[in-house]
């Protein structure tokens, strides 16, 4: 749902101007020193990209899911890291509190993510547990007016820059699947949290992720979201909806890039006494492409769509995240290909690209998760 589509298209065009004019043009620069700007994250605090999606009496736009798939889309014209400065806020590392905290929770908190005083960071996978979110280890046990933490959670996007963390951990382990787990916010500084070493990833470079360890770490009842026990799995998994419809909106934006750089270098690559573009097998790239980012963007825009209208949105959230990503990746990969041996240099940023949305068909749930979840919902409506 589109509110108002005057008031919306300013705010595409301002997102728009800002990643040709400032993101587009230190991307090399991000990928070399690993490491986002302070002007540039500034830039983003001020044009409110914190708080995109937070509610607007917390400060934010509070744009519906229609609205941020579109802002998505134009965000996603660049390299991914840029994204995942204040993408946290906005989905995982904030929405948790948005959908499920308490009055005192969102008061609190919310403001301060909108403005983009602190981060926000979900922390949900271990060693041990990832796509089997249910097995997880990490035990809070109540002691009084406290719960103390114990376990380590790995693979944290922007747990280095972090102000607070919200941490699924077991609080009923006589219950072993996701009956028992709950959500915490644990804020920074917490006696017991530490971090462990900045992960090196194979991309998107700026991004950064590492554990986050809980040794005996004392954290306050009122962490607690919602106030409630045994629920912290279905709060993860509302988070994880929205977020699977906004990686897959980010796709299509990075897709979209991808092959535009690689039509224009199609049209401007000379072989035989003619570009490239003119030559039958570089065009049956170029329009599997396009035809795949039509498809993905209509998914998305679907999906937006039906959350905004109240339809529960978990197969399409999935749909669209299994096609969006690994469409990405296969437009990556003729892109290499239409840039030939250029496209394996780091100097035309395309193969930077190759390895950047790597990450999209792994991280909140792999293709084969997605295509679980896709069939067991099938079998269940069937059933039901």
């Amino acid at each position: 749902m589109i509110r108002d589509q005057e008031t919306f298209n300013i705010l595409l065009d301002t997102i728009a101007r800002f990643v040709r004019e400032r993101l587009v043009p230190i991307e090399n620069e991000v990928a070399e020193t690993d490491r986002i700007p302070d002007d540039i994250v500034a830039e983003m605090k001020a044009l409110g990209l914190f708080g995109l999606c937070i509610p607007e009496e917390y400060g934010g736009m509070g744009l519906t899911m229609e609205e941020e798939v579109f802002a998505t889309f134009e965000i996603g014209r660049t390299s991914p890291a840029f994204r995942s400065v204040y993408a946290t806020n906005n989905g995982i590392g904030g929405q948790g509190i948005v959908i499920d905290g308490t009055a005192a929770q969102k008061a609190h908190y919310l403001p301060r993510l909108a403005s983009g005083e602190i981060i926000g960071s979900f922390a949900l996978t271990e060693p041990d547990a990832g796509s089997d979110a249910g097995s997880l280890r990490a035990r809070a046990v109540r002691d009084g007016d406290h719960y103390v933490l114990n376990g380590t959670k790995r693979y944290i996007t922007n747990a280095p820059e972090a102000s607070i963390y919200t941490v699924m951990a077991r609080t009923d382990p006589t219950q072993r699947g996701a009956g028992g787990i709950s959500a915490f916010v644990v804020e920074r500084g917490a006696p017991g949290l530490s971090l462990g070493h900045i992960d090196k990833k194979m991309g998107q470079k700026g991004a950064h992720t590492c554990d986050v360890i809980f040794e005996n770490c004392r954290i306050p009842a009122s962490a607690l979201i919602g106030g409630r026990e045994g629920v912290g799995f279905k709060t993860a998994m509302k988070v994880l909806d929205k977020g699977r419809i906004n990686i897959a909106a980010t796709c299509v934006g990075v897709s979209q890039r991808m092959l535009d750089d690689a039509l224009r270098y199609a049209l401007e690559r000379q072989q035989f006494g003619k570009p490239i573009a003119e030559f039958q097998l570089v065009q049956a790239m170029l329009a599997d492409s396009k035809t795949e980012i039509y498809a993905a963007r209509s998914m998305v825009i679907d999906a937006a769509r039906r959350r905004d209208e109240g339809y529960d949105v978990s197969t399409e959230a999935a749909c669209a995240k299994l096609f969006a990503s690994e469409a990405c990746g296969r437009i990556a990969d003729r892109a290499v290909q239409i840039f030939g041996g250029a496209g394996y240099l780091a100097e035309y940023g395309i193969e930077r690209f190759y390895r950047d949305v790597r990450l999209f068909r792994i991280f909140e749930g792999t293709s084969q998760i997605q295509q679980l979840v896709i069939a067991r919902n099938m079998i269940r409506e069937f059933a039901g």
